[in-house]
């Protein structure tokens, strides 16, 4: 009898261990240390708590499996069960989602806020074409909005950027650049600091974040607060996998993921702002615009409107009409 139990026992031991084998692994394109990597971890403790261990979350930080670039593919392909990309990363499959780089479109928080909310159209519009790659929308994770980087001397109007190279991290960004003078060149997150370092670029392009994960005062000396885009990052799913779990599993994430989301929404501004000090206190220079500066910017705006119309066609306007 005793065998018996011992049998029934091992058994019980082998059941549990093979259902806490169902991996959720994550590729990110940022350190862990970065305040997305942050969120992964917040989300990480949620899914593996709510399930009880059944959902193992591995998360593969720094790019160390896939360049931000190559996850929607690697996603939608089932190479790997869960990725975190800039919207901007779906642009080829669906144009749409380059709305949140259209220039200071999104110039209030309240603005990002009704964009991003469930059940808004332009959520709804963006996540529907992200599901036609083989991947779908778990949550969203809010970087901030888009600066500019230089080196000597700030870049406060387009007559700065004129003739010069600059990083970009998505097709219509690149369009900004182009009709305010400068040359788009896109280079992906993990590869920015070597091209600042080496002069692949002359002026750089990112979330003020990522300044401070990625310590880029070492290579650059000035930022301009430009804030010409929101910057916004999905933590998406491959579809196959996800509609393979058990609806309870599914269930459990999917509250995981509402914390995670709402988390680093909120805490946004402290971010921002704690890597503006970061990067001062780094010995960087920050570079407020006047209103007469940024008019200059907007006033070179309009070709990249009508491109993404063109792009994008009913849907598109259909997400300016509701942002307007």
């Amino acid at each position: 009898m005793k065998h018996v139990l011992l049998g029934a026992v091992a058994a019980m031991a082998i059941g549990t261990a093979a259902a806490a084998q169902e991996k959720m692994r994550i590729s990110l394109q940022l350190p862990l240390t970065s305040h997305l990597g942050e969120n992964l971890t917040l989300f990480e403790k949620e899914v593996e708590e709510r399930t009880g261990g059944a959902i193992d979350v591995e998360i593969y930080d720094s790019a160390t499996l896939y360049k931000d670039k190559e996850v929607p593919a690697a996603v939608g392909s089932g190479a790997i069960e869960a990725g975190v990309a800039s919207l901007t990363r779906y642009v080829g499959d669906a144009p749409v989602v380059d709305v949140f780089y259209m220039p200071f479109l999104f110039n209030t928080e309240e603005k990002v806020r009704a964009a991003v909310a469930e059940g808004s159209p332009v959520r709804e519009t963006l996540e529907e074409a992200i599901a036609g790659t083989g991947g779908q929308v778990l949550f969203w994770q809010a970087y901030g909005g888009a600066v500019l980087l230089s080196q000597g001397e700030p870049i406060r109007t387009p007559a700065d950027l004129e003739g010069k190279k600059a990083r970009v991290f998505g097709k219509t960004l690149g369009d900004w650049v182009t009709a305010a003078g400068g040359a788009p060149t896109l280079i992906s997150g993990s590869e920015q600091y070597l091209a600042y370092q080496r002069g692949t670029v002359d002026v750089g392009m990112t979330g003020v974040s990522g300044v401070k994960s990625r310590k880029l005062w070492e290579v650059m000396d000035t930022i301009t607060k430009t804030n010409h885009a929101n910057i916004e990052f999905v933590v998406v799913v491959n579809s196959d996998w996800w509609n393979g779990l058990d609806p309870e599993l599914r269930g459990h994430i999917e509250a995981a993921a509402a914390v995670a989301q709402e988390d680093v929404r909120d805490r946004m501004a402290s971010i921002e702002a704690e890597a503006y000090a970061a990067a001062e206190a780094n010995g960087m220079t920050i570079v407020e615009l006047t209103d007469e500066e940024v008019a200059a910017w907007q006033a070179k705006a309009q070709p990249v409107f009508d491109a993404y119309l063109e792009a994008t066609g009913e849907a598109g306007k259909k997400i300016l009409d509701a942002l307007q």
